[in-house]
């Protein structure tokens, strides 16, 4: 006998009770454009049913996503859910070929896409799409059955003829999930290796709104979000627009590239309740507003007499709480590794941040505690419905893979089994992620398992370790440690924008760096020293949530 839908357990029903009770509230804008009201949406979506309903789309079937972040995104993604089809976000950073690839992959029926992802894929084949509609102004663009282009063209009457009293808060009635019903499909570049897709049942999803209502117990239907991660990904998904759908907040979606400019420009104007960030964001915040000011030589000085050096850190600590809106509770940074220069200072002027860890499998918490309970260099305890062991003889001390199981965690990889086998180990999901937990149950990363090197007596070495390092040197954007003929070497894209400030040639700045790696290895441990620093002359490839793409850089004898 089927199991009966539990309302009080369904997502679906969450997001129909939220827009019931939040009707006349905003919910989504496009920063400095249009604001879509919760009816609106409630609108948009109803008529995105009926469309569904006269493409023959059936609950189960997929529907792929593919833009930048947007509004009538966000509708589409409601109106995908809560009719109990699948979704299938789509990162618009893919090369146009990977789009196709992933949309066929999926066996997506419908695919919503941005005007500017289409220009691209236009005139190239997608097998078993029968339906193309463009997210700007909901327009079919393409179909295989006239009954979609009929059925668009004619909402108006359509709508009509469904809601005959009218459309309101009582005609909501969307689709009841099971918890274990697949409810999205996230397909991730990731570092190590090629896209797959990762199958998230309603209960994972369900399972991190319900950490987001806990973690952030200040949010309401007051609250404000500045959506600045892409919204395909997980991270962003989730706790910038879904959790916020659920309260009635309402969500601002930067639709420009989100330099710190415009992040800092957002956050002033929209002064947000709490902020989702990537250390990137961060980092470069820090390195363009805090690095010059406290590089000062009377700030220096400052910084180091005791009643002074509290009313510095406090200056500073306000002036950046204003610079992000002066209103949020705190900032969780997640995504990737943080750097621990930045980390450290961020400490000790008492900033108000926590880093997070998590994965498209878990969708994606793992790990977090509030900002005032954080450790240093640590991404927090087991999330609610979460734990996790270390596969090590001694988890304290001795690095192992990061293993994890509970309610968040994916049920498998889409159509394919051996991927999936392999992920997991007596039920325990393996998330190829190197660490050590201590005796309160704080998880320090070490770095990934692909990733690390084996030093010349059987030691392990975790090159993110060794970058975060080099990445505080002078001229130092962002580097990559690699094996190349057992020797360690440092690929660094260096600062020539800055090195051209400071007169440097290339042959100067080639002996800044080096000057660099002669310092970073007197930090280091014997087995772990650099033999050379090669610079690159581009930025490293990397993932859509800005992760180095490794893999692509290997050589030698880590290959």
């Amino acid at each position: 006998m089927a199991k009966k839908p539990s309302r009080k357990r369904s997502l679906n029903v969450l997001l129909e009770e939220s827009f019931k009770k939040n009707w006349d509230r905003p919910a989504l804008s496009n920063y400095k454009q249009n604001t879509l009201y919760y009816k609106d949406v409630a609108r948009r979506i109803a008529e995105l049913h009926l469309f569904f309903e006269a493409c023959g789309i059936k609950p189960g079937d997929r529907i792929a996503l593919c833009s930048k972040n947007q509004a009538n995104w966000a509708v589409a993604y409601l109106a995908t859910m809560t009719y109990g089809a699948v979704v299938v976000p789509i990162l618009h950073e893919f090369q146009a070929a990977n789009i196709r690839h992933l949309v066929t992959h999926s066996e997506s029926r419908i695919f919503f896409v941005g005007d500017n992802i289409w220009q691209n894929l236009a005139d190239v084949e997608l097998p078993g799409v029968e339906v193309v509609v463009t997210l700007s102004d909901f327009k079919v663009v393409k179909t295989l059955t006239p009954d979609a282009l009929a059925a668009m063209e004619s909402m108006e009457a359509r709508m009509l003829e469904r809601y005959r009293n009218g459309f309101d808060q009582n005609s909501l009635h969307y689709y009841v999930d099971l918890p274990d019903q697949l409810a999205l499909i996230s397909y991730t570049s990731g570092t190590s290796g090629f896209s797959k897709g990762v199958m998230l049942p309603y209960r994972a999803l369900l399972s991190n709104v319900q950490f987001a209502h806990e973690a952030e117990p200040h949010m309401d239907c007051n609250s404000r979000m500045v959506s600045m991660l892409p919204t395909a990904h997980m991270y962003g998904m989730i706790f910038e627009f879904l959790f916020e759908m659920t309260i009635g907040a309402h969500v601002f979606f930067l639709t420009r590239l989100p330099s710190p400019k415009v992040i800092l420009e957002a956050m002033g104007e929209v002064k947000p309740d709490t902020i989702i960030a990537v250390p990137m964001i961060i980092e470069k915040i820090y390195k363009s507003m805090l690095v010059p000011f406290i590089s000062k030589a009377r700030i220096k000085l400052m910084l180091n007499l005791p009643v002074l050096d509290k009313m510095v850190k406090n200056k500073i600590r306000d002036s950046l709480v204003q610079a992000f809106g002066g209103k949020f509770g705190e900032v969780i940074i997640g995504g990737a590794p943080f750097n621990r220069e930045a980390e450290a200072f961020f400490k000790r002027i008492n900033f108000p941040f926590t880093i997070g860890y998590g994965m498209t499998e878990c969708a994606p918490i793992i790990t977090y505690v509030h900002w005032d309970k954080t450790k240093l260099y640590s991404c927090g305890k087991a999330a609610p419905r979460m734990r996790i062991k270390i596969d090590s003889d001694d988890p304290k001390t001795i690095p192992g893979e990061v293993l994890v199981k509970g309610e968040n965690v994916f049920l498998g990889y889409y159509k394919n089994e051996m991927a999936t086998k392999e992920s997991f180990v007596d039920g325990w999901f393996r998330t190829g992620d190197m660490g050590v937990i201590d005796g309160d149950g704080y998880l320090y990363l070490r770095g990934r398992c692909k990733s690390m090197i084996l030093g010349p007596s059987g030691q392990n070495i975790y090159p993110e370790e060794i970058e975060s390092i080099l990445n505080n040197m002078p001229y130092v954007v962002e580097s990559l440690v690699i094996e190349d003929d057992f020797k360690l070497v440092a690929l660094v894209y260096p600062d020539f924008e800055q090195a051209q400030e400071d007169g440097l040639d290339r042959e100067q700045l080639e002996e800044k760096l080096n000057e660099g790696m002669t310092l970073a290895n007197l930090e280091l441990d014997q087995y772990c020293k650099l033999s050379r620093v090669e610079i690159v002359d581009q930025e490293f490839e990397k993932t859509p949530k800005r992760s180095i793409k490794r893999y692509l850089y290997q050589r030698g004898t880590n290959a």
